[in-house]
């Protein structure tokens, strides 16, 4: 029957942060294998990400100019301005270079595929008659949440002032369960502008002619069933994307390194865990765009060292806000017998998440818990220490702690007694090894779904119908 579908071209623009790129570029690969011509657009911005993906031979990449290149580097404080920036940069050279595509195809017209932070571009796709998909590279709750934002806030449910009390943070958004007021999307300071870009993404999805999303019926069925129901759209739950991909090794980096120091960073990470104890390595990091404060990095250091555990941790450029590795590191730590001397301790700058998180000797992850991470942590059956900073990060806690029972909160500030506790639970305690036990039943639940006949693999197989259709 597959074989039978007519093969419509995909054409698809991933928003240029690790974080998105990485899903759309899976997907890309999960469509290929299933016989779709693929056209990935691309801004220039972050475009070292697209090139280190080792370019597919059969895709077709074409560079989109954005004029952001003497944009700073993205953080979690300035990312709001960054997809604003780069919504209104890039429309016109979009429609462009979109229209070209279209004067070049002889068959059917493409599908377009768009990263949800793209809403400048999906009025254009309609202007050139393109059908578009937008891709959700977040979990189905957050989705939820991102569409109810603005209500919440109107009816009063979510606080508007500055100053809230610690009472009202952890009451129940009755609207969204399980989540907590403090559980709720937040980016940057402005409640306005964080309003706005919110209610542009969900219209972007609202517009649309279908929403795909990383994520599993399997794990999220009630969330996708409110969403499907909210929005009167298909909804394609195709994830863990990532295990679906036929070349894992083009989406396995958060980097922006380049290859050859990639390359060495892998073999120094993998040679070290390959010297120490099963399950005994806790895999520390905060992914592509959170930073901390000094503070907070001092006493995840201290934590980490007295734990007297093994760890990996990867340390990025701007990891720590304004401070760079040599001066962020507590001097004590490199005195004689403590971690980094003694052997216990392994700091990278970056690290290959994916093998990671597979390796016998990780036995913990110490993380953002950013969707990406999430779902690898998952899927591998890592338990998860979860220390969220922005976005949708602290509702993805919410359900690694109290839904699905695999991970420990550890929210900012953080305090090196209840770091060094938090890491002993996690490897040291039968606590800790009823996290692993969950995490390994849903890591075959996963598994499960993705294989011929399972949830994710029939909204695969009901996507490119779909595609085809339309």
């Amino acid at each position: 029957m597959k074989n039978q579908r007519r093969r419509r071209q995909v054409l698809l623009f991933p928003f240029p942060l690790q974080g998105h790129i990485n899903p759309m570029l899976a997907l890309a690969s999960m469509l290929h294998s299933r016989g779709s011509p693929i056209t990935i657009f691309h801004t220039h911005y972050n475009s070292g990400a697209i090139d280190r993906s080792s370019k597919h031979p059969s895709y077709r990449f074409i560079e989109i100019p954005d004029q952001v290149s003497n944009f700073r580097s993205s953080s979690q404080d300035n990312v709001l301005s960054l997809i604003r920036l780069l919504n209104d940069n890039c429309t016109e050279p979009f429609h462009r270079h979109l229209a070209q595509v279209l004067s070049d195809t002889d068959d059917d017209t493409p599908c377009l595929v768009l990263d949800m932070h793209w809403y400048k571009m999906n009025p254009v796709a309609k202007v050139l008659g393109v059908p578009t998909l937008v891709l959700r590279t977040g979990s189905a709750a957050s989705l939820n949440g991102f569409i109810a934002l603005p209500a919440l806030y109107r009816k009063g449910i979510l606080p508007s002032r500055a100053q809230v009390a610690e009472w009202e943070m952890e009451a129940a958004v009755e609207e969204l369960p399980p989540l907590k007021v403090k559980d709720m999307i937040a980016v940057g300071n402005d409640r306005e502008e964080l309003l706005s870009f919110v209610a542009l993404d969900a219209e972007n999805a609202r517009t649309s002619a279908g929403i795909i999303i990383n994520t599993s019926d399997a794990l999220e069925s009630a969330e996708l069933e409110k969403l499907r129901s909210d929005l009167s759209l298909p909804v394609f739950a195709v994830g863990p994307l990532h295990k679906f991909a036929t070349r894992p090794e083009a989406t396995n980096s958060s980097s922006l390194w380049p290859v050859q120091g990639r390359q060495d960073e892998d073999r120094m990470c993998m040679e070290w865990l390959d010297s120490q104890d099963p399950r005994s390595v806790l895999y520390v990091s905060f992914g592509s765009l959170a930073s901390v404060d000094r503070s907070d990095f001092t006493e995840m250091a201290w934590g980490l060292a007295n734990s007297g555990r093994p760890f990996l941790w990867v340390i990025r450029p701007g990891s720590v806000k304004g401070l760079l590795l040599d001066s962020a590191l507590p001097d004590g730590l490199f005195g004689n017998g403590t971690a980094i001397r003694s052997g216990i301790a392994k700091i990278v700058e970056w690290a290959p998440q994916r093998d990671v998180l597979k390796h016998r000797a990780v036995g913990g992850f110490w993380t953002h818990c950013g969707w990406n991470s999430t779902l690898e942590a998952l899927t591998e059956g890592v338990p998860v220490i979860c220390t969220p900073f922005f976005s949708d990060q602290m509702g993805n806690t919410r359900y690694m702690a109290d839904v699905w029972k695999v991970g420990v909160e550890l929210r900012v500030p953080l305090e090196r007694g209840r770091v060094e506790g938090a890491i002993r639970r996690m490897l040291t305690t039968g606590d800790g090894e009823a996290m692993r036990a969950r995490a390994q039943e849903l890591q075959r639940v996963l598994a499960n779904a993705n294989e011929e006949g399972g949830s994710s693999c029939q909204a695969a197989d009901d996507l490119l119908s779909f595609l085809s259709s339309l």
